[in-house]
């Protein structure tokens, strides 16, 4: 589904949604990756969530081509060179085992010959399509994405399609 209310290319959007009016995602998703997306109404957390300036860190999963050398997981963490400019430095760590997610609709591509890994990365900027063009760049294309926090907010607890109001204190926090 695309993060955001107007239909495109035929995927679906926030459209289908009972969602209160005046909302927008904090941040995106492509229509490819999963996870944690955050609507608001207030201008301001908008624009503080947004920002890269104010640094704020969001957590993703991906699932990689192969295993991550160390050497590999080192240029994540330092930044990666990319079209648009060098990344800021990250956390970039191998999971020792696959993490507990819902299946992925579609499935991702399967190949025998090609094993995959687990990444858990915490960017504290957003550019498009960035976890992606990062992993492809130190040679591990990214098959699977999912965006699970935003700052101290965990998408722990929300089935796939779900939504709920923040509480006053995850608010606060944010």
């Amino acid at each position: 589904m695309l993060s955001q209310f107007t239909p495109r290319d035929a995927h679906p959007s926030l459209s289908g949604y009972s969602l209160p009016k005046g909302l927008y995602p904090a941040g995106r998703l492509d229509h490819d990756s999963e996870g944690l997306l955050l609507l608001t109404a207030d201008g301001a957390l908008h624009h503080r969530l947004c920002d890269p300036r104010w640094g704020h860190p969001r957590t993703y999963l991906a699932q990689v081509e192969r295993v991550p050398r160390p050497e590999a997981l080192a240029r994540l963490a330092a930044g990666i060179e990319l079209k648009d400019g060098r990344t800021r430095p990250c956390r970039a760590r191998l999971l020792a085992s696959e993490p507990d997610l819902p299946p992925r609709t579609p499935p991702i591509r399967f190949r025998k010959s090609v094993p995959t890994a687990w990444l858990e990365l915490v960017l504290t900027e957003g550019r498009n399509r960035q976890v992606r063009r990062m992993t492809a760049a130190v040679g591990h294309p990214t098959l699977r994405l999912v965006r699970t926090a935003i700052g101290r907010l965990r998408l722990e607890g929300l089935a796939p399609g779900t939504w709920r109001p923040l509480t006053p204190k995850e608010a606060a926090r944010l």
